[in-house]
């Protein structure tokens, strides 16, 4: 809560930006995430979003002008369920994504960095196989 009872408030989407088909970048991290795309999305649209079956924040993807310049200030960490870190970063290679940096330490900590087809982070952390 804030101040005088008036509740805090939530977070409703996560949005990327891309200067391609936001249908294609949320295809992408649909994949990876294993959530639906919103219904009425289809390719060409300026926009498209990832629904959380659960309640959670959507990810909406949004076509912009401008390309991307920087390292990205925000991104995603992603657990694995069900399978191992190894695997993961396999599977989301194996989806288009592009192996930016190893940060694996011998006892099995750390994590690996990567980008979508935009160039956006996301870093995949060990899962609970390792």
């Amino acid at each position: 809560m804030t101040e005088a009872g008036v509740p805090s408030p939530t977070i409703r989407s996560i949005t990327f930006d891309c200067t391609g088909d936001p249908y294609d970048l949320a295809l992408f991290w649909s994949e990876v995430l294993g959530r639906p795309l919103a219904d009425d999305d289809k390719p060409g649209d300026p926009e498209a979003l990832i629904v959380d079956p659960s309640g959670g924040p959507t990810l909406l993807f949004v076509r912009v002008e401008e390309g991307k310049t920087a390292k990205n200030r925000i991104h995603l960490d992603l657990q694995p369920h069900g399978r191992t870190r190894t695997a993961e970063v396999e599977r989301a290679l194996a989806l288009g994504a592009r192996l930016l940096a190893d940060h694996t330490r011998p006892d099995g900590g750390g994590w690996v960095l990567l980008a979508d087809p935009e160039g956006n982070e996301f870093c995949v952390e060990r899962g609970e196989s390792g």
